[in-house]
């Protein structure tokens, strides 16, 4: 889904994609959630929420860790709070990188590759990463604060060619 919706409060972020061939080095895809102020929305995250982590004040946490894809379904899921989220916080964009251990590994090496975003039973915007299978990370979805009408969402598919570590320094960047 495109375009841009009022007034989520609660949203979930899941991830899946298949297991890497027997033999070969297991696929590591990970969510990230860069927080920006209001001060500075397209700067330097406030903070960022990845591997098993959660944000200082409790309204982001990332649940479930997959380091392989194995499982059924979404294996990795990231809850936003948003509506919890303190005022000078005023955008959240979510992102997935693919850890490079074992050499330049994009969307298009990983099998079923897949993202959701939902607000309880409402899907907000689903991702297949067809359109960025070149790359090797990529932004999914932002969140931005619209004053007393709470957050909105846009689906923001982007992709990168950049390891875990510099995605996080660019994932907030104005679209050039």
């Amino acid at each position: 889904m495109s375009g841009l919706n009022k007034g989520v409060g609660k949203v979930e972020v899941t991830l899946k994609w298949d297991p890497s061939p027997i033999g070969a080095s297991a696929h590591d895809l990970d969510i990230i959630a860069g927080v920006y102020t209001a001060d500075d929305p397209y700067g330097a995250p406030a903070y960022l929420v990845h591997f098993d982590s959660r944000s200082p004040d409790g309204t982001i946490t990332l649940s479930r860790d997959s380091r392989t894809g194995q499982g059924f379904g979404y294996d990795e899921a990231m809850t936003l709070e948003l509506n919890r989220l303190a005022p000078h916080y005023a955008r959240v964009v979510v992102g997935v990188a693919i850890q490079q251990g074992s050499g330049r590994l994009t969307f298009g090496d990983v099998v079923n590759t897949g993202v959701r975003v939902a607000e309880g039973y409402t899907e907000l915007a689903v991702h297949g990463f067809e359109d960025v299978a070149g790359a090797t990370a990529a932004t999914v979805v932002e969140f931005t604060r619209d004053g007393s009408e709470g957050w909105s969402y846009r689906s923001a598919l982007r992709g990168f060619d950049t390891d875990p570590r510099a995605f996080t320094a660019v994932m907030g960047a104005k679209n050039a």
